[in-house]
C-alpha cells in the first residue's frame, strides 16, 4: 500500500515537473528573443518597423487563443490539449531556428504562439487537479509560480549567452530537446481525462468572436507605440475589439451551450483575483522593461551584465516560492500572505521611483529587486490559489485560461501605457536641454510612480475582495 502511494506521489511530482518545464519554456521564449533582436534584424533583413513583429506575431496568437484553448481543455480533455500544444510549439521552434527569411520567422512565431497558448492555458488547471490537498497544492502552485515569475529574468541571461556564444538560431533550437523530452514524459505521467464533451460547450460562433476580439485587442495594444493612443488606427481597432468582446459576452448569455459560462464570474474570489492580477502584472511588466533600460542606458551595463544584475530578483522569487510560501500560507492563510507580498512589492517599486541618474546598482537597484522578488514570491502563489479556489472541476481549464489571458492583456496594456508616459516625459525634458541620462531617469521614475499606484489599488482591491480565512470557513 505504501509503495503504491509512493509511486503515485512520484508520478504526480514528475507530472508537476513536466508542467513547470513547459511553463518555463513558454515564459523563456517570451523574453529570450528580446536580447537577440539586433542579430535577427541583421541576418534576416528586417526593417526597424517590421522587427517588432518577431515579438508581436507570437503575442497576438498567444493572447488571443488562451481563453478558447483553456475551455477546449475542459471539453475534450486537458491532457490532449496540453500535448497538442507542446507538439505544435516544439515544431514551430524548429522552424523559427532554421528560418531563412523574415516572413518565415514571423509565420513560425505566430504558430509558436498557438502552441504556447494551448499548452499554457490548461497547465494551471492540471496542477490544481493533480494536488487536491491544500498543503500539497500550495507547494505545487509555489513551484509553478516560480517558473512563471523568474522565467523572464532567466530568459534575459540565457538569450545573451546563447546569442553571444553561438548564434540567435539557438534561442529557438534549444526548445527542441526540452520539448521532445517533456512530451515523452507527459505521455507517461499525465493521466488521461475525457473532458465533459464538445456538446457541453461547443459554441463555434462564440469561439470565433472571442478569439478575433482578443487578437485584435492585443494587436491594438502592441501597435500603440507606433501610432499613438489617440490615432484613428488605435481608436478604430480598439473599438472594434471591444465590440467583438461585447458581442461574445452577449452570445454567451444566450447560447444553449456557451463556450464561457458567465456563471464563472459569480465567484467573488475568481473575479477579484483576475482584477488584482491584471493590475499587478501591468505594474510588474512595466518594472521589468524599464529597469532593464535603466541598467543599460543610464548605468551603462552590457546585455549580459544586465541579465546577471536581474538574477537577485529571480533568486529571491525561487527561494520564497519553492521554500517559504507554502509554509507561510499554511500558517496564516492566502489573504494575509497576498497582502504582505503586495506591501513588499509596493516598497520595491517605491524605491525605484526615487532612483537617480548618478545612482549605483548596489545602492539604488539591488534593494528594490530583493523586495520585489520576495514580495512576488509570496503574492503570486497566494493569488493563484485564491483565483482557482472556487473553480468547478469541469471549469478548471477555463479558469486557468482566463488567468493566463488576464496576465497577457494586463502586461501588454500596462507596458504600452507606461512606456508612452515614460517616453513622453523623457522627450519633453530632452527637448528643453536636460542631459540625456537625467531625462531618461525622470521618465523611468514617472513609470515606477504610476506602477506604485497600480500596486496600491491592487492591494486595496485584494483587502476588500477576499474573505478572511475564518470568514471563508464559516461561509463554507
Amino acid at each position: 500500500m505504501s509503495q503504491a502511494v509512493s509511486t503515485g506521489a512520484r508520478s504526480r511530482l514528475l507530472a508537476l515537473a513536466v508542467l513547470c518545464a513547459q511553463t518555463l519554456m513558454i515564459v523563456l521564449d517570451q523574453t529570450i528573443v528580446n536580447v537577440a533582436l539586433p542579430s535577427i534584424q541583421q541576418d534576416l533583413g528586417f526593417s526597424p518597423s517590421s522587427l517588432a513583429w518577431v515579438i508581436n506575431a507570437y503575442g497576438i496568437a498567444f493572447g488571443g487563443l488562451l481563453l478558447l484553448t483553456g475551455r477546449l481543455g475542459d471539453l475534450i480533455g486537458r491532457r490532449r490539449v496540453f500535448l497538442l500544444g507542446m507538439i505544435v510549439f516544439t515544431a514551430a521552434s524548429l522552424l523559427c531556428g532554421v528560418a531563412w527569411n523574415a516572413e518565415v520567422l514571423v509565420v513560425a512565431r505566430f504558430v509558436q504562439g498557438i502552441g504556447g497558448a494551448a499548452s499554457s492555458a490548461v497547465a494551471l488547471g492540471m496542477v490544481v487537479a493533480l494536488f487536491p490537498e491544500p498543503g500539497e497544492r500550495a507547494k505545487a502552485i509555489g513551484a509553478f509560480s516560480f517558473v512563471q515569475a523568474a522565467g523572464g529574468s532567466i530568459g534575459t541571461v540565457v538569450g545573451g549567452v546563447l546569442t553571444q556564444a553561438v548564434s540567435w538560431h539557438w534561442i529557438f533550437l534549444i526548445n527542441l530537446p526540452i520539448g521532445v523530452a517533456a512530451v515523452a514524459v507527459a505521455l507517461r505521467v499525465l493521466a488521461a481525462d475525457r473532458g465533459v464533451g464538445l456538446a457541453a460547450g461547443a459554441d463555434v460562433p462564440g469561439g470565433v468572436l472571442i478569439t478575433a476580439g482578443l487578437m485584435l485587442l492585443v494587436y491594438t495594444i502592441v501597435e500603440v507605440d507606433g501610432h499613438g493612443w489617440t490615432s484613428a488606427h488605435t481608436l478604430g481597432f480598439g473599438a472594434l475589439a471591444i465590440i467583438l468582446v461585447v458581442a461574445f459576452l452577449v452570445r454567451q448569455a444566450r447560447a444553449e451551450h456557451p463556450l464561457l459560462p458567465l456563471r464563472i464570474f459569480r465567484s467573488r474570489t475568481l473575479s477579484g483575483a483576475n482584477l488584482v492580477l491584471m493590475l499587478l502584472i501591468a505594474a510588474m511588466f512595466a518594472f521589468q522593461y524599464h529597469i532593464v533600460l535603466y541598467l543599460r542606458q543610464v548605468l551603462g551595463l552590457s546585455a549580459q551584465g544586465t541579465g546577471l544584475a536581474m538574477l537577485p530578483a529571480a533568486a529571491s522569487i525561487a527561494v520564497i516560492s519553492l521554500v517559504a510560501s507554502a509554509r507561510v500560507t499554511a500558517r496564516f492563510g492566502e489573504r494575509p500572505v497576498l497582502l504582505g507580498g503586495l506591501v513588499l512589492i509596493a516598497a520595491g517599486v517605491a524605491l525605484l521611483a526615487v532612483i537617480r541618474a548618478d545612482g549605483s546598482y548596489v545602492a539604488d537597484v539591488l534593494p528594490a529587486l530583493l523586495a520585489l522578488g520576495i514580495g512576488f514570491g509570496f503574492a503570486m502563489p497566494a493569488l493563484m490559489t485564491l483565483g482557482m479556489r472556487d473553480a468547478r472541476p469541469e471549469d478548471t481549464g477555463l479558469a486557468s485560461g482566463l488567468f493566463n489571458t488576464t496576465q497577457q492583456v494586463g502586461g501588454a496594456l500596462g507596458l504600452s501605457v507606461l512606456a508612452v508616459l515614460a517616453a513622453t516625459r523623457t522627450d519633453g525634458l530632452a527637448a528643453s536641454g536636460v542631459p540625456r541620462a537625467v531625462a531618461l531617469t525622470a521618465g523611468y521614475r514617472l513609470n515606477f510612480g504610476v506602477a506604485l499606484g497600480l500596486v496600491a489599488v491592487a492591494g486595496v482591491l485584494a483587502a476588500v475582495t477576499f474573505a478572511t480565512r475564518r470568514g471563508a470557513e464559516t461561509e463554507a
